[in-house]
This record gives structure tokens, sequence and C-alpha cells, in this order.
């Protein structure tokens, strides 16, 4: 397997290639040929992990192309995750106790390379810290009240490691590099019952009022207790058995934290934390989507610096994308240069990268659900009412804030819409997800996946009804099914 080790200025690096390519970030992620999709191992060596920075596009975009990499965004995500720390497994709680039981000081410090710590009596803890947080370095807080607790956790760069480390580091690294491959450790557990996260403030949630109390019945036929519950209740995921989210999701949110969890803790999760981490970039959507060949608009990634240079291969007018946006928040069209160039200067501020996308008008946006791999529903979302967009965010009377809306039946719907939505879906996984597309030419392009697809009474249920309920909450039954089967055994 071919290794590259993408750092930030390789005329800086001294680890050397360990029999790989060292190759910059920029390269990485704007290569002048594209990267091939399979049989790459990505070593990450940023100098910062930080969400939307390029070292976390590096990894993001690594999964996108099929690269196997190190560290990879689930990682990032949960040591970006404020308070992650205090979830640890008991085993490494009771190795943090015997590891530093003999230390006279209140507080220490862990510096970790590559899963190795410069104390021998210290490798067992260093290596299990790894397993949590699989980051090449790390340097661990740890401080005693009634007993040791980890107290926090972040990526070590290079040009912070104390000179005494660097032939110990240089040693790990090799150790580390000679290796095959690396698994992280995973835990299952289940229970019975189902929670559902909904967040009664929301604007606009994913599901009404109405289809809320839908999804309750459903669950009830399906023999499930169901209780509502908020991000206050993080720490009581574990009393369930499936864990289904009602609320608009995003990475860098407590939804994806309450998702992650309820997957180590053995749950059945829609959405689970793959899709959500999948489905809320556009970035890693739009390559992976061009990677599996499948239509969509013309589209630019764009970094400062090169944004003349993508302006010039999308043309005005074009759309513009903040790469975590959703439902058309963090959306802008650009009609003229300055507009553009106005536009991505304020979008780069909060990401190190920006989709452009070429203006496409249409009537309306079609959406099919999927569900296993499978096409659920189809609905036509008409533009809001003197707008390019489903939503008008800017309107100020609420009934024009989204446009009309008609739902068809699956066979109703023009096979090749169905066909493209259904293929777009089964790259992010086997969870529910709304895929959007418009018909330019009568050839369907995929515009976005949305992995926690909006389910309103008497809209995506005008076809199926009571059914839409019963057989998203039959596709959780079955995952709490097949887990209690694989405990039996």
């Amino acid at each position: 397997m071919k290794r590259l080790i993408v750092v930030d200025d390789p005329a800086a690096w001294t680890l050397g290639g360990h029999d790989g390519d060292v190759v910059s970030v920029s390269d990485y992620l704007a290569p002048a040929e594209p990267w091939p999709t399979r049989g790459i191992r990505v070593f990450n060596m940023a100098r910062s992990y930080g969400y939307q920075t390029r070292g976390y596009y590096v990894s993001l975009l690594a999964e996108a192309r099929g690269h196997r990499v190190i560290p990879d965004v689930r990682t990032i995500q949960d040591l970006n995750a404020p308070g992650f720390v205090r979830f640890i497994p008991t085993d490494v709680e009771e190795l943090i106790q015997k590891s530093l039981a003999r230390l006279k000081s209140d507080d220490f410090v862990l510096s970790i390379y590559f899963g190795e710590n410069v104390a021998a009596q210290h490798q067992a803890l260093a290596r299990a810290v790894f397993r949590l947080f699989p980051v090449p370095f790390l340097r661990a807080k740890f401080g005693r009240g009634q007993k040791w607790s980890l107290r926090g956790i972040r990526a070590l760069p290079m040009d912070e490691i104390p000179a005494q480390h660097l032939d110990f580091m240089h040693d790990a690294a090799r150790r580390y590099f000679s290796r095959k491959r690396y698994q992280p450790e995973r835990s299952d557990r289940s229970r019975y019952d189902l929670a559902i996260l909904v967040n009664p403030d929301e604007r606009e949630a994913p599901s009404d009022k109405q289809a809320l109390s839908r999804f309750v019945q459903a669950a009830r036929r399906q023999g499930f207790s169901v209780e509502f519950i908020g991000r206050d209740d993080y720490s009581r995921i574990a009393e369930f058995d499936a864990l289904f989210i009602r609320e608009t999701t995003a990475v860098n949110h407590h939804t994806y934290r309450f998702s992650r969890r309820a997957q180590a803790e053995g749950l059945a999760v829609i959405d689970d934390p793959d899709s959500i981490l999948r489905c809320a970039n556009k970035v890693y959507l739009a390559e992976v989507l061009k990677g599996a060949k499948i239509p969509i608009p013309r589209t630019e990634i764009i970094q400062r610096g090169q944004r003349r240079q993508a302006l010039g291969r999308l043309g005005l007018p074009c759309v513009l994308k903040i790469p975590d946006s959703s439902f058309s928040q963090g959306v802008a069209k650009a009609s003229t240069e300055a507009e553009y160039l106005e536009l991505t200067d304020k979008m780069l501020e909060a990401s190190d990268l920006v989709i452009g996308q070429e203006y496409a008008p249409t009537d309306f946006d079609w959406r099919v659900g999927v569900l296993e791999g499978e096409p659920l529903f189809v609905c036509k979302y008409f533009m809001a009412r003197g707008h390019w967009q489903i939503y008008n965010w800017a309107s100020r009377r609420r009934r024009d804030v989204w446009g009309n809306y008609e739902t068809l039946a699956v066979a109703d719907a023009p096979p090749a819409v169905v066909q493209t939505a259904v293929k777009a879906a089964r790259l992010m996984g086997d969870g529910l997800y709304g895929v959007d597309l418009k018909e330019i030419d009568g050839r369907p392009m995929v515009i976005e996946i949305n992995d926690n697809p909006s389910i309103e009474a008497g809209v995506e249920d005008s076809v199926l009804g009571a059914a839409l309920y019963d057989t998203i909450i039959g596709a959780l039954r079955k995952q709490v099914e097949a887990r209690r089967e694989g405990e039996r055994k």
C-alpha cells in the first residue's frame, strides 16, 4: 500500500518518507492529477486539525477518496469536542489510576508519540490513550482530585516537541510506520428502549410535532417504549437501545456527539455518525460523488489564493456554499466578480475551503428519501416565491420562507431520478437519507445528500401515510434485534 505523509511544509519535514512520499497539504487537497482511489495510506501530519482547517480537510478528503487515513475525521471530532475526555472506558480509567498512583504531584502531562512514551512505566497508558485518540503526536493532561482523571488532550504540533524527546520520537515513528495496520477498539452494549433526540426551540426541525407523534405511535406498535430527549441527556444515552435523531445534525455539534456515543455504546442509531460526517460537509460530498461518476453540477473546491482560477472555471453567476451549511443557510449566489470575491472573503473566514457550483436554475428540486439503500418517498420541492432556492430565510412573511411541494409514489417518479438518488445514497451508508437533485437538460444531477431529511406530516408521508413511519422505525428495530442475536451467540 502506497504511503503519503502529508505535511504543511515538506522542506521542513525531518522524519523522512519511511518508504512513502512526503507531500504538501496543498498538493493533497488540490492535486495536479487525481489521486488513485485505492491502495493509499495517508498520514496526516498537518499542524492543526481544528474544525474546517486544512488539516481537517486532509482527513475528510482522504476518506472521500477511499484512502486510509490517520487521524480519521471521527478522531479529530473527538479531540475537538468539549468534555469528550469525560467519557473514558472503565479499563482505561483503571489503567490511569495504576500508572499514576506513585506520583507525588497532583498534575501530570503525558506526551505520546505514535502510541509511545519516553518513560517505560507509562507505556501501557500511552498505548491506551492512543487507541482512544489515534493521532501521531498527543499531549494528555491528568489531574488528581479524589482520584486521577484525564483533564484534557490535544494534538501536539511537531515544533512543540521538547528537544530531549526528538530522538525517541524518531524511533517511535520508525516503529509505527513499520507496522502494517492499526485497528481501534470498539465496545458494544444494548438495551430495548427508543430515545428520540429533539430540540423544541429549533426553528425548522426535521419533523414537526404531528410527525413526531406518528413516529411514537409507530415505535409503540413495534414494541418500543419511547422518550424524547434533549442535549442535556447526553449522560443517559446508555439507558436506551436505539437513538433516532430528529434535530438538525452537524459535525461540530452535540448531535454528532450523541450519535458517536450511541454507536460506541452499541445502540441502533439513525443518523449514525459516519452518515453525519459524510453528508454534513459538501466538500466530502462533491469529492465522493465525482469519484463515483454520479452527475453533479460543475463544482470547484475553492481555496484562498486560488479564487480567480476557480471563478474562471465556474463562470458567473455561480453558487457558493460553506461546506457544512444546511437548509439553504450558508449558501449564496454571486452574479458579479466583485460579489464573488466579497462572498468568498467572508466564507473563507469560517472555513479553509468553500464549494463553488455552476448556477442551474429550476422550478423545483427533487427529493428522494432513501432508507437502507432503497427508495422510500419522492417529493418535488418548489422554489420559494420570487427566490432561487427552496428556502428564503430573508423573507419577512413566514408563508414565503419556503415553496410548495408535491409528493409522488416512487413508481410514479422518473426512474432516472430515483436510480441516481439511490446510487448516491448508497455511497453514504445504509441509513436514512434525503437526496436532492435537479433535472438539467433532462439529466438528473445530485445537488446534495442529507443525513437528516425532513419527515413532516402531510408532506413526505402524503403517499405512504403510517407505513412511512413504520418502515423507518422498523429499520431501527432490525438493528436492535441483530445486536441482541449477536449477544446471544
